[in-house]
């Protein structure tokens, strides 16, 4: 019986189910060492050698492996098909070994499957390998490299820019992505434009549109109606004219399905189509995979096993006909740049069970389950047909030209199933056109002018920057989604909308970066060095010596940062950044001079946060700030915080604190530690407060009004549970934030109302008082309870017999009823003491303790009054002396106590 090792526990779960009792599976849980995180982990000075930890976590999970070996001297590593699975296997080998858990005789074997599914796995099982050290190998080059530019680059950041975080080889260059777009949108010039369309109708009366492509005689490019005036003149031109179509062309086409997927390609539609994130979708991918479900989902692979293009034929043919199926396979051709990629598509590994079969209740698995299967079925069904129509229209002296465009489906073929997802919108083809032929009349319906302009590069999403990664060979599929995590972990970049927004502390670690190691974040080299690593997994390059050329620059660039300070990168960065951060002024004045004092200087500063401020060189006496995107126009900032006007002379400013964004009435000053302060409610953002927003969170609490029944006021604010209405100590939640601000007085007596009284409940009302108990006192009085009417005295509740009236009862019959649940409850036996006074002589002697001390305290008390009361003094002594008799007599059974002898335990 072998010892088979796999990842993850859930993984472990599925094979064991396949290979059954002759095999023990065990879970490594991930890598079980990794490079401790201390100067010298790579020594650069003795050939980078590696040192190794074995995690706090991992120790147990090595443990259990070795104590299964002590029995099954057979391992068998089963890690995932990859690099990093190889490296794991290796891992586990070296840690084994080095703990001598494996022996000289120990038979080491490497086995890999594509799907966990039973036939893949028993056909793996039969085909075992060696560990793949070109693959180990690597894997060690890119550990290293990490390890190099993360631990000697980070603390530069550190020591030069304060508020950073971390630098890395791939992040930094991700990030620098990000930044660029943002800087590139910052500079765009939007530039406006105008075009025409014309509602037009056929002789038949069914109407379409057209657009102007050409005024008179020349073709329009997209500027050349610039303004709303030359859009008049081109409406003009055209409702004075008589239109009749001039050529009417119908061409057929076909549109063929997308590739199965791959890592990237995965990502980049659950982003589109979900708005999952790179790692949710990695994270569902491996679920969905260690269940059996699809294959690896780690590839740079697009082809498909014959096995399972010929399954997906059968089902194709089986669900949608015979016509759904092509004459011969659809066939991929690989994208991977090299072999430890090289694995199949992301697919279904039973092309037979489709979304509705899938046994989870995993909404995010269900889904992505759902796109694989719908992707790799379309991949081999036929094409979609379809039938392109364009039609020119005219006037008879050639001054104007209109188009219009139109498309059908005459076959839905892949389309059926399944559509990619598309990152931006794009003009596409209309509808079906009505039917029209050459030299038909056009009459005029409507001809209308509209205003557009250029619009900017788009922000990134998760998907369009795996996507740009990609194209620039940045990464590998195992790596796209940590680095996007990273960057925003870090609090580099922050998400907004699906779109990814660089934050200030983002922008300068770019901005000194790109200036001081520029050469690192450069696309082409790091493509390269991705190269590099790809050629060392192919056995055609030594990962040292890849290691060593890439020291030997990067620490002399590193050195060279020694000897820079503070200042001198603030004012390098505020050189670079000139452009964004000091744009023109309408004025013509100079764009760095503070508006506030009019003699400071603007320059960028850095704040304790790790963020970035434009403030003035006149601090403290001028306090000017406003944030380094400046926002399309200046804006005073008060401290920390962007000014939002002022209210009775009072500088109202919005602000970030450690519990989130708030709003703040003046500043703090030793008279007033604490000015009034107001945190946004949820849902309300930054981006829309203004004064008159700032000014409603401020007057909070709000007064309502005095309840009408007891006068006391009730007021309406936002808690920390969000918004409310109070009266006294009692509060009642209101839906909507916005309603704190217009409740009126009945609502809020109404949801006052409706709110539970919390604590204890109200004493309920009798149904009737029947007054005085004739002998004992106290009053008699009729209840409704739980089960029904009750007569009530005292302590004692007496159920009325069945079918008897509460309205009619007398005082005689309550207080028989009254008397027999007394008698009844006193003539209850009660339950003989259990003979435990043996077991329990500590309590017996603590009580007698008790009763010593009392009367020790009675004698004391009575000697100290006066000497002539002897006697009681006496009478204290004697109870003192029956006190210590008690005890002794509780103390007796201490030594019968049933507790068993040692020679009782023994035998």
């Amino acid at each position: 019986m072998a010892v088979v090792v796999v990842e993850s526990p859930a993984k472990a779960k599925t094979i064991n189910k396949y290979l059954g009792p002759g095999f023990t599976v065990l879970a490594s849980y991930g890598h079980v060492r990794d490079l401790p995180p201390k100067d010298g982990s790579v020594d650069t000075d003795h050939d980078f050698e590696m040192k190794w930890d074995v995690a706090a976590d991992s120790r147990k999970h090595l443990k259990a492996i070795s104590d299964a070996l002590k029995d099954d001297n057979d391992l068998i590593l089963a890690t995932d098909p990859d690099r990093e699975g190889e490296a794991i296997s290796w891992h586990l080998t070296e840690a084994l070994a080095k703990s001598r858990a494996i022996k000289k005789d120990t038979p080491v074997r490497r086995v890999v499957f594509n799907a966990i599914t039973k036939n893949a796995v028993t056909e793996a099982m039969k085909n075992p390998r060696d560990v793949d050290m070109e693959l180990v190998r690597a894997y060690l080059a890119r550990r290293a490299l990490d390890y190099l530019v993360g631990f000697n680059l980070s603390p530069v950041l550190w020591r030069k820019l304060p508020g950073a975080k971390s630098a890395g080889r791939v992040q930094s260059v991700c990030l620098r992505l990000i930044v660029e777009r943002e800087m590139e949108i910052e500079a765009f010039d939007a530039r406006e434009y105008w075009t025409v369309a014309a509602q037009l109708t056929t002789p038949r009366g069914q109407e379409f549109e057209a657009r102007l492509i050409s005024l008179a005689g020349k073709k329009l490019d997209k500027f050349d109606l610039a303004t709303g005036t030359d859009a008049e003149m081109a409406v003009h031109a055209v409702t004075s004219r008589d239109l009749v179509v001039q050529s009417v062309e119908a061409k057929p086409a076909t549109r063929n399905p997308s590739a199965p997927f791959m890592t990237s390609t995965l990502q980049q539609e659950a982003s589109r189509k979900f708005g999952m994130g790179a790692k949710q979708c990695m994270s569902t991918a491996q679920r969905l995979y260690e269940a059996g479900y699809i294959t690896y989902m780690r590839t740079d692979g697009i082809d498909m096993a014959p096995e399972a293009v010929m399954a997906a034929r059968d089902e194709i043919k089986r669900r949608y006909g015979a016509d759904y199926v092509p004459k011969s396979p659809r066939m991929y051709k690989n994208k991977a740049k090299n072999a430890q990629e090289a694995h199949e598509c992301i697919r279904p590994t039973e092309m037979s069970v489709g979304p509705e079969a899938l046994k989870t209740t995993d909404a995010d698995q269900r889904k992505l389950y759902d796109l694989i299967w719908k992707r790799t079925i379309a991949g081999q069904m036929e094409a979609a047909r379809l039938e392109r129509t364009t039609v020119d229209i005219g006037s008879r002296d050639e001054q104007v030209g209109l188009r219009a465009t139109g498309q059908v489906i005459t076959f839905d073929g892949f389309l059926k199933v399944y559509e990619e997802g598309r990152d931006d919108t794009a003009d596409e083809d209309g509808g079906r056109l009505p039917q029209i032929a050459q030299g038909d009349a056009t009459p005029k319906k409507a001809v209308t002018p509209e205003q557009h302009f250029t619009q900017p590069p788009p922000r990134y999403t998760e998907a369009t920057l795996v996507k740009r990664m990609e194209e620039l060979g940045i990464g590998r599929p195992s790596t796209y989604a940590s680095i996007v995590t990273t960057i925003q972990d870090r609090g580099y970049v922050r998400k907004d909308k699906n779109r990814l927004i660089p934050e200030d502390k983002g922008r300068l670690v770019t901005i000194f970066l790109v200036n001081y190691f520029r050469k690192y974040l450069e696309y082409d080299f790091t493509a390269d060095l991705e190269s590099q690593l790809d050629d060392i997994s192919a056995g055609d390059r030594d990962y040292k010596d890849v290691l060593a050329r890439f020291w030997r620059d990067f620490s002399a660039a590193i050195a060279e940062t020694a000897d820079l300070r503070i200042t001198e990168v603030l004012e390098k960065i505020d050189e670079v950044l000139a452009p964004q951060l000091y744009p023109p002024r309408e004025d013509g004045s100079d764009p760095k001079s503070c508006p506030k004092c009019g003699s400071g200087r603007l320059n960028l500063k850095t704040a304790r946060s790790g963020g970035a401020f434009i403030g003035c060189n006149n601090y403290p006496e001028c306090r000017y700030t406003r944030p380094i995107a400046g926002e399309g126009e200046d804006a005073e900032l008060s401290g920390d915080g962007k000014l939002l006007g002022h209210d009775d002379g009072d500088p109202i400013s919005l602000r970030t604190g450690r519990f989130g964004p708030y709003v703040q009435r003046g500043e703090a000053t030793e008279e007033v530690p604490k000015p009034p302060r107001a945190s946004l409610p949820k849902g309300w953002t930054t981006d829309a407060m203004d004064l008159e927003k700032a000014l409603l969170l401020l007057s909070l609490p709000r007064p309502v009004g005095p309840h009408p029944e007891d006068g006391e006021l009730i007021e309406a604010g936002i808690g920390r549970y969000g918004p409310f209405v109070k009266h006294g100590k009692k509060y009642a939640n209101l839906p909507d934030v916005d309603e704190v601000f217009i409740i009126g007085m009945n609502r809020a007596v109404e949801v006052l109302a409706a709110k539970p009284t919390r604590g204890r409940a109200a004493a309920a009302a009798p149904l009737r008082e029947l007054g005085e108990h004739p002998t004992s006192g106290g009053p008699v009085n009729v209840m409704n309870g739980k089960y029904g009417p009750y007569v009530k005295w005292d302590k004692v509740n007496a159920t009325l017999p069945k079918d008897t009236d509460p309205a009619a009862i007398t005082m005689e019959e309550a207080v028989e009823l009254i008397t027999a649940k007394a008698g009844k409850t006193k003539s209850k036996p009660k339950a003989a003491a259990k003979p435990k006074a043996a077991a329990k002589p500590k309590a017996a002697a603590t009580k007698a303790k008790a009763g010593t001390a009392k009367a020790t305290t009675a004698k004391t008390a009575t000697a100290k009054t006066a000497t002539a009361k002897t006697a009681t003094a006496k009478t204290a002594t004697a109870k003192t002396g029956t006190a210590k008799t008690t005890t002794k007599a509780a103390a007796k059974p201490k030594t019968t106590k049933a507790k068993p002898a040692p020679d009782d335990s023994a035998g």
